[in-house]
């Protein structure tokens, strides 16, 4: 769609003063952010959450610069153009969908955030021909560099290296806690509880289709049923463990693909080939969760593998000799 037709102006088609406010309305917005990033972090990630509380207190300092500047040039009334009023400006994500990021994400998003400041002074000093606006919008960009500048010696002195480690080992567990642990328990117990009723299915039937829907039905069953439940067992405000509906998420689909790792070679008309691809892919699968169990729950590799692979292989071997008879 046209700019014209999108009630969306050209940033090349903009006034002195309209960029002007366009940056007075953005420092004023990420300000707001950083703010948000604070309170979110204050009691889990301190050091961060100061960090934040500086950046914003920058972009104050910015905004009022700003607005000095405004009005010694054009006057008190500011026009009120905003990011979303101008088309291809950079956009920031509403702040309820950066609510649940990781730390790292958040540390992430603020680096980005003054790159795409700093791009935006920079391109709008190319564009103007006129040398008291490029002068206004060089000393914009000094003060975007001096932020930048701020930032770093913000993080310095609250990031140190002992607060670093200490939010990201927070971090890193609340993501095990979060996505990793109920994910797991999903992937387990969609690759070992579905083994019996499809490998007993096929060897009783030796019908491939109809084997495919009962592996379908038991994946998706057990995912359903695992989802809900770990959402409902415990909504993480005492334990820790994050979001309910993150966690039912990450346990019902993994339960879900765990069963259908196996009940999907059962696509292969031929028996024999699905049966042995279906046996292969179980190989893979019970490998791979005592990776992920030694990996991110530290649990000792001997253990994960007697726990995973040799009770996998007796809930295989059950399931064949049950189709078998």
């Amino acid at each position: 769609m046209r700019p014209m037709l999108s009630g969306r102006k050209r940033f090349r088609d903009l006034s002195d003063q309209e960029i002007l406010a366009l940056a007075i309305s953005s420092e004023e917005d990420d300000a707001r952010i950083y703010r948000g990033f604070a309170q979110r972090l204050k009691t889990d990630f301190p050091a961060t959450a100061k960090v934040f509380e500086g950046m914003a207190e920058e972009e104050d300092g910015h905004r009022q610069r700003l607005i000095d500047l405004h009005i010694d040039r054009f006057g008190e009334t500011i026009p009120l153009i905003r990011r979303e009023h101008v088309s291809g400006f950079y956009a920031r994500r509403p702040v309820w969908l950066m609510e649940q990021l990781p730390l790292e994400r958040i540390r992430e998003i603020a680096g980005d955030m003054e790159a795409e400041a700093g791009r935006f002074y920079e391109m709008a000093a190319a564009r103007t021909e006129d040398a008291a606006t490029r002068k206004l919008l060089g000393t914009l960009a000094a003060a975007e560099a001096g932020h930048e500048d701020t930032a770093a010696s913000l993080a310095e002195a609250h990031l140190t290296e002992d607060a670093t480690d200490e939010e990201d080992r927070k971090a890193h567990r609340q993501f095990v806690l979060t996505w990793v642990q109920p994910g797991l328990a999903g992937l387990m117990d969609g690759s070992v509880s579905t083994l019996a009723p499809i490998f007993a299915a096929a060897f009783a039937t030796g019908d491939t289709w109809n084997t495919f829907l009962v592996g379908l039905a038991a994946s998706v069953g057990a995912g359903i049923s695992m989802g809900f439940t770990e959402a409902a067992s415990d909504d993480g405000e005492l334990s820790g463990r994050g979001s309910p509906v993150k966690r039912g998420i990450a346990s019902g689909v993994m339960t879900t693909l765990g069963g259908l790792g196996h009940a999907l070679p059962y696509l292969i008309p031929d028996f024999w080939t699905a049966t042995i691809t279906a046996i292969i892919v179980v190989f893979f699968e019970l490998w791979a969760i005592a990776w992920i169990q030694n990996r991110y729950m530290e649990t000792p590799f001997w253990r994960a593998t007697l726990q995973v692979v040799v009770g996998g292989g007796l809930v295989l071997a059950a399931g064949v000799l049950i189709g078998s008879g």
